[in-house]
């Protein structure tokens, strides 16, 4: 199954997500993945949630050979809403929710991690938005909860990626340790967390989330709103084409013309 889900006896549920060959989930996978984190926390059982992934790299964002082998515009639409809902479903779990990111996390999956409590990593695990190079805006929200402001703006404008090691530095990913070590590292942060009183944790995310200064589920919807214009303008679909033709970013646009036929 590519969205499997186990519980220990200790309440610690752990999502594992594996799309060959490098995590790309299409769209339906994000609502699904969505579900099962929400069905995890709303288990008053359930103490702590890890949410893992198998394979080369933790995430690699949305389908995009989906999307431009489908006609029309539902898996674009069903893209956006379904990153929208699993986003979500890390952010308002019920229980604190641990990744752990083993190689590449990128895309959707700065969302996920952006969104979650507590982040372990391999030594081998880097971060990054390669959006613009994919003629899409999305999850700047998130990356900037990773990283300082304007380290986020550079990341975000050269699609170039941040190591594990450098948000362990910025405070941002709590360890770093290698990759054959990475699950037993997150099982020992979820095992602290889940011998407190669950009903305290529960009101503790609770209260977290509500004095967060920044309403990530609105911004990130904003976001989309880009994306939806460049689509419309047909800017992101040469970009896309470009990636599952070449798998290289489309060359520069030199011409100085904004996506809406003006001028910049």
């Amino acid at each position: 199954m590519p969205i499997t889900t186990t519980r220990s006896e200790t309440g610690i549920v752990t999502v594992t997500v594996d799309y060959p060959p490098v995590n790309a989930l299409p769209s339906a996978a994000w609502f699904e993945l969505g579900d099962a984190i929400t069905a995890a926390g709303a288990d008053p059982t359930t103490h702590v949630v890890i949410l893992r992934a198998e394979g080369r790299g933790f995430n690699a964002g949305v389908d995009i050979k989906e999307m431009q082998a489908t006609d029309g515009f539902d898996a674009l639409i069903g893209a956006n809403r379904g990153c929208a809902a699993a986003f979500a479903a890390v952010y308002d779990c019920a229980v604190p929710v641990v990744v752990a990111v083993n190689g590449f996390c990128v895309g959707g999956g700065i969302g996920l991690v952006g969104n979650a409590d507590v982040i372990v990593a391999s030594d081998d695990a880097v971060f990054g938005l390669p959006e613009v190079d994919r003629g899409a805006l999305g999850a700047a929200t998130h990356l900037a909860r990773l990283v300082p402001q304007h380290m986020m703006r550079t990341l975000y404008f050269t699609a170039k990626n941040v190591t594990a090691q450098q948000l362990e530095h910025f405070g941002s990913v709590y360890r770093v340790v290698p990759r054959e070590q990475l699950l037993d590292a997150a099982l020992e942060v979820a095992e602290a967390i889940a011998a407190k009183d669950t009903r305290v944790i529960r009101a503790a995310k609770e209260a977290i989330n509500n004095i967060d200064p920044v309403d990530v589920k609105a911004s990130y919807r904003l976001e989309q709103g880009y994306t939806f214009e460049l689509n419309l303008a047909g800017v992101a679909d040469e970009h896309r084409d470009a990636f599952v033709s070449t798998g290289k970013p489309l060359a520069a646009n030199t011409s100085g013309s904004t996506p809406d036929g003006g001028h910049a």
